[in-house]
């Protein structure tokens, strides 16, 4: 299934929103964490600055959001990880009332109340979770519930490949596959769960292969390539939208930052990171753009200008967002 130029164009600007969102992010995040003296021994204050509380960030993971979401409709719905904002972002979840959900403000998503790993927004049908492997049971939910409404909805997990030992992963596929639900699994392996390298936590080398116990198609995509995600991907979400059940993909891609800011990330191998990076997959897909004709320097400065006041504005915005009042607290809360 080859992408048309449209969906080429979109895939290329929505991964540079993506990338610019989360290098501010880091940036941003930093602010009022790491006192001037920090080099004398004192902790990292991960409560303090514009937006407390942990943040993982997914700067080189783009072409598995952008890949997958170009096939989906507004009513398909995606659960995505605690390494949320690519998705959310290629579900076309609005980017100022997403960031102002991570500052904790009023004009949030859920009134500043989740946060960085609890994103919800129920009219493009997205959310996430902060506990490793909840991303399957919910999608599997939201397909039972397309089937029992005759639509033609799709359902997309996404986890990373430390999710795919929980058991939550394999109660899933096995329901999904016991009742041909219109459900697609899709596994990020960035080859670390949290510290630990896939292969002292897994005893298969792709996770795509355990699609078999399970009777359903699973497919590995080794390159962190956009194109590529968007064809397998497309085969898949054509096959849960026409009844014939799940489908099992595991993309190989990069992360670029560590599992969360303020990751000394001393498990990573010297130089890692450097060589991931010579592999980044928007210059690769600006390439692709060239060979076809469908991108050249205005165009793609254009892009980039476009890209950098979305991002600058939805920053703006949560900055200068309220908080919620205090008198809030126990509404909109299950009790």
């Amino acid at each position: 299934m080859e992408p048309t130029a449209e969906q080429l164009l979109w895939m290329y600007e929505t991964m540079q929103v993506i990338r610019e969102y989360e290098e501010v992010m880091a940036k941003v995040y930093l602010e009022g964490k790491l006192p001037p003296h920090i080099q004398k021994g004192l902790a990292f204050d991960i409560g303090s600055g514009p937006v407390p509380g942990e943040m993982h960030l997914a700067a080189g993971q783009e072409p598995v959001a952008v890949g997958v979401c170009a096939h989906l409709r507004k009513e398909d719905t995606v659960v995505g990880t605690h390494r949320p904002h690519h998705f959310a972002i290629a579900k076309g979840v609005p980017l100022k009332e997403m960031t102002a959900e991570i500052f904790g403000r009023a004009t949030g998503l859920g009134r500043g109340k989740g946060g960085h790993m609890h994103l919800f927004d129920a009219e493009h049908k997205f959310s996430c979770s902060g506990i490793v492997g909840a991303s399957l049971p919910p999608a599997v939910g939201a397909a039972l519930a397309a089937r029992k409404l005759g639509k033609d909805w799709v359902a997309v997990a996404f986890f990373g490949d430390g999710a795919a030992n929980q058991g939550t992963f394999h109660e899933s596929l096995n329901l999904a596959a016991l009742w041909k639900l219109p459900v697609v699994f899709v596994c990020e392996d960035n080859k670390w769960a949290i510290s630990v390298a896939k292969g002292m936590s897994t005893a298969i080398a792709s996770n795509a292969d355990r699609s078999t116990a399970y009777g359903i198609p699973g497919v590995r995509v080794e390159k962190n390539d956009a194109v590529e995600v968007f064809e397998v991907g497309g085969e898949a979400v054509a096959r849960a939208r026409r009844g014939d059940g799940p489908s099992l993909i595991e993309v190989k891609t990069d992360r670029y930052f560590g599992h969360f800011q303020g990751d000394a990330e001393l498990y990573r191998p010297k130089g890692e990171v450097e060589e991931l990076r010579r592999n980044d997959p928007i210059p690769a897909l600006a390439a692709h753009l060239r060979a076809r004709g469908l991108l050249d320097e205005a165009g793609d400065a254009a892009i980039r200008a476009r890209v950098q006041r979305v991002v600058t504005e939805a920053y703006e915005f949560a900055r200068s967002s309220p908080y919620p009042e205090s008198a809030e607290a126990a509404q909109h809360v299950f009790v």
